[in-house]
């Protein structure tokens, strides 16, 4: 049995496009060529019937395996009251009813495998980013490094890293300074400056953190957290900690099976020891067996995931839109979510001079200075040039000189270009007392970068990360369907957060997380009994994503958030949320409808059988109806114009 097994498991979806495929020819003779050529009523009848058994043999083997390994843990399973069902079903010729259930079922492991799959993948696409190497040297002054594997470095040891490499452990620096791009743990956008300890006042190395990347410089790390103690390694343990509990959920179905397959069963056996008569019993087995409560609670599910993805959202099974439809607080992260993800312009200025270059001219300068840094904030400032003042060409730039942690200096058309933070301008002698206090962008969170030409302020702008610009009232209408908190976590300072949600009206906001201080925070609030739903785009958001009682991701983030999230907003469209509850609601409204109907029928189905006026034929007619009605039911999901403001 194991070998069949295995035979089945491994080639599952060929044999489910198969029954497929075995399932329209029959429905096509059944329904269509016979109407068509009657006088070959007879052969089209024994080519659908033969179809159908084929598919409900083929079918019921899986079905059966799984009914006895679940008896041998003594749970009786949805499989074993359909394996009866299904074998009676054959007895008394009721072909199709066995070929369609089994097929159902079938189809609807396929389609969880493949989501189980997904998830997977994208564990294994998140350990393959880790550090698999690093350059280890005897001391901070050594210059000659070692090329190891990262499982062999220990705490204390000294790594060199440079420009374009990887952080490959946690901690602190001991020599030099460089700019980080941290976002792969902290999920901010912009590269942090980072600087070793000065011994003579006692301060120590700024902290790094692996799977970061170096920008620009080179710096001595001395590890203080190797391999899963790592910040990253923590990410990738929570992850599949979490996803393997996720996955052990049970779906509806089979917690209904615990009650409703022995009650069905025991029925049939008492009215088949008691009548004599077996028919009857196989009758009650089939008639039994809720087949619109089979094809219902899918089809409705369906059609749900449908009309979301006609709206842009993607959910991935029937449970993420029913966790989806419960949910009362959902948590934020900033970065790529309730903003844009990446360095722009959010405030500029320009300043006069008493000469004859005008402002215009003093964008194009700094522009051309600019467009050759590979810097974010550089980059930002050369989109707004193109952007807001029409730069479409660059002057060239000659003697250009970075200055680390600063700015840069350059010369464009024979002016002196000097631009970069209030510290670059304060060591060239360049007065900003032009700027004032309308400079106040540091409390929003925003860089602010001066641009001076000939030694003259001209242009200072606030480069941050910008709001979405369907943020704000998306979150207002979250409240407005019933959202009962509304939370913020980042990696960005309390005072950035403060100020972004002072903006949007949030109930709470949290800066300076980490990954594991996010999942933490989750955590929390459900021990609390809040149903949490989180909201990123980052692979550091990836344990707090799982963590949740539903992930959502953005579209436009990383492979690993989305593969391994439960919703997906496309295009990273944060206006959908509002949009994917109401749809979850509605789902789950129409699933409960369906259910209802399949149990009443199956109720109406038993009352008609014992009083006398159902039998086989009229009761597989309701049956079939039954199936008919449900579907029709689901499809009106994708029928309707979905109208968030009235679910």
């Amino acid at each position: 049995m194991l070998a069949l097994q295995r035979f089945f498991t491994q080639h599952k979806r060929i044999i489910v496009i198969a029954m497929s495929a075995a399932i329209a020819v029959a429905l096509v003779a059944q329904y269509a060529l016979t109407p068509l050529a009657p006088h070959l009523g007879a052969a089209w009848k024994i080519v659908s019937s033969a179809l159908y058994i084929a598919v409900g043999v083929v079918g019921l083997i899986p079905l059966i395996i799984k009914a006895i390994n679940s008896l041998k843990f003594k749970v009786v399973s949805i499989e074993l009251l359909v394996s009866v069902a299904v074998l009676g079903a054959l007895i008394i010729g009721e072909f199709s009813e066995a070929g369609i259930v089994t097929w159902l079922f079938l189809l609807g492991e396929v389609i969880e495998d493949a989501t189980l799959a997904k998830t997977r993948s994208a564990i294994k696409s998140l350990t393959q980013m880790a550090p698999q190497t690093a350059q280890r040297i005897e001391s901070p002054t050594d210059r000659s490094p070692e090329t190891v594997d990262v499982d062999e470095i220990d705490v204390g040891d000294y790594l060199l890293v440079t420009t374009g490499s990887q952080v490959p452990v946690d901690g602190r620096i001991v020599f030099g300074d460089a700019h980080l791009d941290e976002a792969s743990v902290t999920g901010e956008p912009l590269p942090k400056h980072k600087t070793a300890g000065d011994a003579s006042t006692g301060t120590t190395g700024d902290e790094v953190f692996a799977g970061t990347n170096l920008t620009d410089g080179t710096i001595v790390v001395q590890a203080t957290e190797v391999g899963e103690d790592t910040v990253f390694g923590k990410i990738i343990e929570l992850v599949e900690e979490a996803e393997d509990s996720k996955t052990s959920a049970q779906r509806f179905i089979d917690r209904f099976a615990k009650f409703y397959t022995p009650v069905v069963l025991l029925i049939a056996l008492v009215v088949g020891l008691v009548t004599r008569d077996v028919r009857l019993a196989i009758t009650i087995l089939v008639l039994g067996c809720p087949g619109a409560l089979v094809i219902g609670v899918p089809v409705s599910n369906v059609a749900g995931i449908g009309l979301g993805a006609r709206h842009g959202i993607l959910a991935k099974g029937a449970q993420m839109l029913q966790t989806l439809s419960g949910i009362d607080t959902l948590v934020f992260d900033k970065t790529g979510t309730l903003t844009t993800g990446h360095p722009s312009v959010v405030h500029s200025a320009e300043f006069a001079d008493n000469g004859a270059l005008s402002t215009a001219e003093a964008w194009h300068l700094v522009a051309s200075a600019e467009h050759e840094s590979t810097h974010p904030l550089a980059q930002a400032v050369v989109d707004e040039a193109k952007s807001n003042h029409a730069i479409t060409n660059y002057s060239a730039a000659s003697a250009t000189h970075v200055i680390a942690g600063k700015g840069l200096t350059a010369t464009v058309e024979g002016h002196t270009l000097t631009i970069g933070n209030h510290a670059l301008m304060a060591s060239e002698g360049i007065d900003t007392s032009a700027a004032g206090a309308t400079l106040d962008w540091g409390s929003l969170g925003l860089s602010t970068v001066y641009a001076a030409v000939d030694g003259v302020l001209r242009i200072a702008v606030g480069i941050g990360d910008a709001l979405r610009p369907t943020t704000a009232s998306a979150l207002n209408e979250l409240k407005q369907r019933g959202i009962k908190h509304l939370v913020m976590l980042s990696g960005d300072s309390q005072d950035t957060v403060d100020a972004i949600a002072a903006t949007l009206g949030l109930d709470e906001a949290h800066g300076a997380m980490l990954p594991q201080d996010k999942a933490d925070f989750i955590t929390d609030l459900k021990k609390s009994g809040r149903k949490v739903g989180f909201v990123g785009d980052g692979i550091n958001d990836s344990p707090a994503l799982v963590a949740s009682d539903l992930g959502i991701a953005m579209g436009n983030g990383t492979a690993t958030a989305v593969e391994i999230s439960d919703v997906v907003l496309l295009n990273s469209d944060i206006s959908k949320l509002p949009t994917a509850y109401a749809i979850a609601r509605s789902t789950v409204a129409n699933t409960r409808e369906n259910i209802g109907i399949a149990l009443a029928t199956v109720l109406f189905l038993f009352v008609g059988l014992f009083d006398g006026f159902i039998y086989m034929a009229s009761g597989m007619f309701v049956h079939e109806a039954s199936i008919l009605i449900v579907v029709v039911n689901a499809l009106r999901l994708l029928r309707k114009k979905l109208d968030v403001r009235q679910v």
